[in-house]
């Protein structure tokens, strides 16, 4: 079993009983609120109408109302298609003996990894590009984590994280076993 997988693979994490130690759910921030969006557009589409209002009945007009039909268009379909953007997340669950990441594509592509904790090493870089750069490597793997979060939002999880992952490798039940390469 490779450490990135297909959804089609069973989970370790799937069978589980016990809540885990650490669980987060990481998406991109949502700006555009479905309201929102009706409101750019309207007011977009009545910006791009005041230039044709003396131009009304005329050849000119007739001629500039399809560009800017199509540039109402441009932008509503732009702005679509960054809403479903938007529907990428990522789901990271810590018990003492697993770490697990859910990675859900907007396409619907979903990416596991997981690794013992004992192993996983966190890496942030506050150097760099793009600064606070934050990984996660076990089981032979490195993997980015929150990319689409601000620099302080990797922060603030990196140390959420890594105080999570002293809690797992200190927990009792915990039994540290070298992964296979």
């Amino acid at each position: 079993m490779s450490a990135i997988e297909t959804a089609g693979a069973r989970s370790p994490a799937v069978s589980r009983c016990e809540p885990p130690l650490y669980a987060v759910t990481l998406w991109p921030h949502q700006a555009l609120s479905p309201r929102g969006f009706a409101v750019v557009m309207g007011f977009t589409g009545a910006m791009l109408c005041v230039p044709l209002i003396p131009l009304l009945g005329t050849a000119v007009g007739l001629g500039l109302a399809p560009f800017l039909v199509l540039t109402l268009g441009a932008l509503g379909f732009f702005l679509r298609r960054n809403a479903r953007d938007l529907s990428l997340h990522e789901e990271l669950r810590l018990w003492p003996d697993l770490v697990e990441v859910v990675r859900r594509e907007p396409g619907g592509g979903v990416r596991t990894w997981q690794a013992n904790p004992y192993w996983v090493r966190l890496t942030l870089r506050p150097d760099g590009r793009p600064e606070n750069y934050l990984t996660l490597k076990g089981a032979g793997r490195e993997i980015e984590l929150g990319a689409f979060l601000s620099p302080e939002e990797r922060a603030d999880l990196a140390e959420e994280l890594e105080n999570a992952l002293i809690r797992a490798r200190t927990h009792t039940d915990a039994a540290p076993h070298r992964p296979d390469a």
